[in-house]
């Protein structure tokens, strides 16, 4: 399976970002011919204006950017891993990715879980929660008979999720991402390369990257597909671009049976009864 990753610097204007997604989208499919597309965390846009990130906000699948993802997967005859975008919550939203098979068929849908409420070293703080709603299900999908897993940047450092996805058959990991340029230079990869290790996954990682919100947010970028032993097989340079790899579902077998974790885990298992002696 081919994989494009989209390295995207997303600002506040939703039009003008979803027509520089879908030159990135077309781009790769000219150069790549991918099977599956994946695109950065908050594509649509990126404001710290509450009002302005309402009024992105979209339903699904009617919005705006998911008719436009519908309709370029189908166009192209690529699956499309959209990302994530606001989703309208009532008074909130929640960080939605949205996948759409080849047919303009939505066929996933996952709630980012783990919420970026942090205060940084430099005196940056960060309140996901302010505006964001938080998922709760775990989520996986099918393409080409692959079993693949959602998640969203800051999930990045919740192992559990990661052993759950590879726990409901999942052979790659779909993260996209906009981890901060502070966090991201000492975090990002090994925290990718330490969850493929775990699970013996491919992790496929989209980041932004530069400065977002009027300068106040930068992001790392250095997006990346790592395979199963841990081994960055591609990853982007400090541009706005596409990336690109294969994945081999083999590999993930083959690596799991010379490595067999999946059977040697012990703490979730429930406690033997003990027997007290007289």
């Amino acid at each position: 399976m081919k994989i494009s990753v989209v390295q995207m610097n997303t600002q506040e204007d939703k039009p003008a970002n979803l027509a520089a997604a879908r030159t990135l989208i077309e781009r790769a499919v000219a150069e790549d011919g991918p099977d599956l597309i994946v695109l950065p965390e908050t594509f649509t846009s990126m404001t710290g204006d509450r009002a302005r990130q309402r009024a992105n906000a979209e339903t699904i699948p009617d919005g705006e950017a998911c008719q436009l993802m519908a309709t370029l997967a189908r166009t192209h005859r690529v699956a499309i891993h959209a990302g994530s975008l606001a989703e309208a919550a009532g008074d909130k939203c929640y960080n939605t990715t949205t996948v759409w098979d080849r047919d303009g068929t939505l066929i996933a849908r996952y709630r980012k879980i783990h919420l970026f409420d942090v205060d940084v070293p430099g005196g940056q703080s960060y309140r996901e929660s302010d505006t964001m709603r938080a998922g709760d299900a775990v989520v996986t999908y099918d393409l080409d008979g692959v079993t693949i897993g959602c998640a969203i940047c800051y999930d990045l450092r919740f192992p559990e999720l990661f052993r759950a996805l590879r726990d409901q058959g999942a052979k790659a990991i779909v993260l996209p991402a906009a981890f901060t340029l502070l966090t991201g230079k000492d975090h990002w990869a090994p925290l990718i390369r330490a969850r493929a290790i775990e699970t013996q996954t491919y992790l496929i990682a989209a980041g932004q990257v530069f400065t977002h919100d009027g300068g106040r947010k930068p992001c790392y970028g250095h997006s990346m597909v790592v395979d199963p032993w841990g081994t960055v097989i591609a990853e982007a340079s400090d541009q706005v671009g596409t990336i690109a790899a294969r994945i081999d579902p083999g590999y993930v077998d083959a690596v799991r049976a010379k490595m067999p974790v999946m059977r040697h885990h012990v703490l979730d298992r429930p406690a033997a009864p003990t027997r007290e002696v007289a």
